[in-house]
């Protein structure tokens, strides 16, 4: 799969500089998982310091904004779906 349309849906590619950014947290967080670390602490450290960022960057509406969108994605079931489509191409890569 290419690195510009992974975990993208069809017809939306996803920036080659959000997905370099994404490859380097989804190492970290199996990195961390390899050494046990309890998933909710490591998605926690993960929101917190996204937080951080977004508040060193960013006015708080907009911060809202996205938040509120993230919250719809988990309401509507996107962040599960797409959660299983990505444990299903790696089961079938194993």
């Amino acid at each position: 799969m290419d690195q510009n349309t992974s975990g993208a849906e069809p017809g939306h590619e996803v920036p080659d500089e959000l997905a370099r950014c994404a490859m380097v947290i989804e190492s970290a967080v199996e990195h961390l998982l390899k050494e046990n670390h309890p998933p909710l602490a490591i998605a926690s450290a993960l929101l917190g310091g996204s937080l951080g960022l977004l508040a060193r960057t960013m006015d708080k509406e907009t911060i809202l904004k996205i938040l509120e969108s993230a919250a719809g994605s988990v309401r509507a079931g996107d962040v599960h779906a797409s959660a299983s489509a990505e444990n299903s191409a790696k089961n079938e890569k194993a």
